[in-house]
């Protein structure tokens, strides 16, 4: 069976649209900083080998926020956060820690405490 005729091609007419790069750049966005403060937190445990931060903020898996040794024993994360409250520990070669300098804590469901934050 032959095949159908094909319709006449048709000149494309000219358009005064931007490219799509330049249709994107127009698009205003509030940048991530405005509604995301960066929020620093640090530990000092000079004899830990391995030092996580879990919270709320990361559905409490401390693989998600491995923390970065200073030479002082220091460890710190930044991380940005949405104004809002957090509950948050830290977790010490597996041992799970209350922030010793955050007197703001809350009991949990395992009879322990986690140290609170607000993001103001």
């Amino acid at each position: 069976m032959p095949s159908p005729p094909k319709s006449p091609k048709r000149a494309k007419a000219s358009s005064t649209r931007k490219p799509a790069a330049q249709n994107k750049a127009a698009t205003p966005r509030k940048p991530a900083a405005a509604t995301a403060p960066s929020i620093e937190f640090h530990l000092f445990a000079p004899e830990a080998q391995d030092v996580c931060l879990a919270g709320d903020f990361s559905d409490w898996q401390p693989e998600d926020c491995r923390m970065r040794r200073f030479k002082d024993g220091t460890w710190k994360k930044k991380m940005k956060l949405k104004p809002g409250r957090y509950e948050y520990r830290f977790v010490v070669d597996g041992q799970w820690w209350t922030d010793p300098e955050n007197p703001q804590r809350q009991y949990n469901p395992f009879g322990q405490e986690n140290s609170v934050l607000i993001v103001l």
